[in-house]
């Protein structure tokens, strides 16, 4: 039974983070449904009504919005909160967001260069769950390389007509929103001249076309702009700002959303373990020695990355500047979950039709999540795009011309 959104508890609005880390593990464990737990033998994937019920519920619960502003549909608090939650999150093996891109990278960038109107109009729907958005970047001939994306929009009056298209667009089918980066300039301006707007989706002119990946879902799309038509209001930012609030997002992306990664990577290999334990037959892969020294490798990886993000919130709650360095987190998790899954697809496959119920869950949820990781070192900016930003503009490296 999922939680009522409305009688969901209120959360604690002052103490330690400590106290509301242990809320927010209290509050899960009484509300989380079985079926919402991959662990679980009573899996099965959430209806997106489902999913949008328990995210609103959470919203209500003082467990999402952490740190916006209470002005705007948030609690007021700090990124010690938000990753006090994010721990508890993580130790649950819990479905990803069906709104990430709302809370994690519209909410921000509308908070951070968005009119007054605007912040009214968005954020509180935006974690109460009334709408969905989807990110309109990626472009078929400007991947992680932004500077190269083509997609126009000519100023008309009061108005802007937008021509061009977006691939990769997670979430586009069901998105009401688009938050869309397009070139007021040419293609040799490069960083200069890019847009950003928040574009309704029902606009005439915008086609959604479905992608299929390898695990059989059809979460990506191909987003068509013919003759799109919106209003000035729609524009984010001034005129030549999208390449900034761009970097603004990906490097938010990339060094504080999703915080429960390096939790969840630690649950999802305490899992694998159990599973191969339920099982006289599988239990044996456990004893060899490489295995064994796998798993103390990946331990010894899940702690670098808990460090990683616990000095990050360190370093912002004092004020400093992330900028590149999200590079570094974001590089590191895609890289070290991408093996994992591949040493964990490697353990499952042993498991047949005869092995116990826990190990054969463990096989359904170990494949799928070896093929949704081979897209972790491409979204967010490829491994190759990291390691230029790291070499660049961190350790300052001459460019190779």
């Amino acid at each position: 039974m999922l939680p009522d959104p409305d009688l969901a508890t209120a959360a604690p609005s002052t103490g330690p983070a400590t106290d509301y880390r242990r809320y927010a593990r209290d509050w899960l464990a009484a509300h989380l449904p079985a079926h919402m737990r991959v662990d679980s033998l009573d899996y099965r994937s959430a209806t997106l009504e489902e999913s949008r019920l328990w995210e609103a519920a959470m919203h209500q619960a003082g467990l999402a919005g952490m740190t916006w502003p209470k002005a705007y549909g948030g609690h007021g608090l700090t990124l010690r909160e938000h990753l006090a939650v994010n721990k508890e999150t993580g130790a649950l093996m819990m479905p990803e967001s069906v709104s990430s891109i709302g809370k994690e990278l519209a909410g921000p960038i509308i908070m951070a260069v968005g009119t007054e109107a605007q912040k009214q109009g968005f954020l509180a729907n935006i974690l109460a769950m009334r709408q969905f958005w989807c990110q309109g970047f990626s472009e078929p001939d400007a991947g992680s390389d932004l500077a190269r994306l083509r997609t126009k929009a000519v100023p008309e009056g009061q108005h802007w007509r937008i021509n061009g298209q977006k691939i990769w667009t997670s979430g586009a089918a069901k998105a009401d929103y688009c938050l869309l980066l397009a070139r007021t300039g040419t293609v040799a301006d490069r960083h200069r001249g890019l847009l950003m707007f928040a574009v309704p989706m029902k606009t005439p002119g915008i086609r959604v076309v479905p992608i299929k990946s390898i695990d059989g879902k059809e979460s990506f799309a191909e987003v068509f702009f013919d003759d799109v038509v919106v209003p000035d209001s729609a524009r984010l930012g001034a005129p030549d700002e999208g390449w900034t609030a761009a970097l603004r997002v990906l490097s938010i992306e990339r060094a504080t959303n999703r915080m429960y990664r390096p939790w969840r990577f630690e649950s999802e290999l305490r899992f694998l373990v159990r599973a191969l334990r339920s099982d006289p037959v599988l239990q044996r892969q456990l004893e060899d020695g490489g295995v064994q020294q796998r798993v103390g490798a990946v331990l010894a990886e899940i702690d670098g990355l808990k460090g990683l993000v616990e000095r990050t919130v360190d370093q912002l709650m004092q004020g400093e500047s992330i900028g590149a360095r999200g590079s570094l987190t974001k590089l590191f998790w895609s890289e070290c979950h991408q093996q994992f899954a591949s040493f964990a697809l490697d353990q499952v496959s042993q498991i047949g039709p005869h092995s116990s119920p826990l190990a054969q869950r463990a096989r359904q949820a170990f494949t799928h999540a070896y093929l949704f990781s081979r897209a972790e070192t491409i979204y967010a900016g490829t491994s190759e795009v990291q390691l230029d930003l790291i070499a660049q503009r961190i350790l300052q490296l001459p460019r190779d011309h």
